[in-house]
């Protein structure tokens, strides 16, 4: 009786018995072809996107991306996937760009998800993504926001595998232990459209600014900088007058 010889490594196995890898993101779909709702949803996105990006910068890692895919199963690279989250954060990873995000190539999934709610897909985003959040993909928190209804929010955190209600502050704030940072409703102007906005806000209360904001903050301190360095020299050109004058001559002396 013949008897199997097994190879005593892998490196000793042929290449047609290898397994398959998994496919890496330069292999998969990243792209459904469906647009976000409306503009408003996506400058949400956005709004919530380039803010935390901003943030994440100096701490040197971090990833936050949107409306891409986020792959955490095989089955859904055999065309079982569902368009990803449209908001997403990963902490303690490189930065850099990705075409899509690949939990087996990156090493661990998001931190905090947050949906944009539509009449077209508030169902799916409040129980059958809610569901694979929770029972599939883990992340630890999730958040869910309708753009023209702020007060349709809600937040949910990861406890002993089940989703736990994350409840507002007095100030209606919903707190993201993962980020130590809070979401918060922020009525203004941003790309032209005024409306009441989900923005992130430090335990401190300020908001993390926009590119714009922040280069308006950095005028708006070298305006208050130039304004005391010339109150400083008022001041210095006063004195001189006033010791100048103080030690003059006296007439008739």
């Amino acid at each position: 009786m013949l008897e199997a010889v097994l190879p005593e490594s892998w490196e000793d196995t042929p290449p047609e018995l290898m397994p398959a890898p998994p496919p890496t993101q330069d292999e998969l779909p990243c792209d459904d072809g469906e647009p976000m709702e409306t503009q408003r949803h996506k400058w949400q996105m956005d709004l919530l996107i380039e803010t935390m990006d901003r943030w994440l910068a100096p701490r040197g890692e971090g990833y936050t991306g949107g409306n891409m895919f986020v792959y955490f199963d095989l089955a859904q690279t055999r065309g079982q996937y569902f368009r990803g989250p449209d908001f997403f954060v990963v902490l303690g990873v490189p930065r850099g760009e990705r075409k899509c995000w690949v939990v087996w190539e990156e090493g661990k999934g998001p931190d905090v998800i947050i949906e944009l709610l539509s009449p077209r897909t508030a169902a799916f985003d409040q129980d059958g993504k809610k569901r694979i959040y929770q029972n599939q993909l883990r992340a630890p928190e999730y958040f869910w926001f309708n753009p023209f209804d702020p007060e349709e929010r809600a937040g949910f955190a990861l406890l002993e595998g089940v989703y736990q209600a994350i409840p507002r502050d007095d100030q209606g704030r919903l707190w993201s232990r993962c980020l130590n940072l809070a979401l918060v409703l922020w009525r203004g102007v941003y790309r032209g459209i005024e409306g009441t906005w989900l923005r992130w806000a430090t335990p401190a209360g300020e908001l993390l600014p926009t590119e714009a904001e922040a280069a308006q903050q950095q005028v708006e301190q070298e305006k208050q900088r130039a304004d005391v360095e010339a109150a400083a020299r008022r001041a210095a050109e006063a004195e001189i007058v006033r010791l100048r004058a103080l030690l003059a001559p006296q007439g008739g002396e």
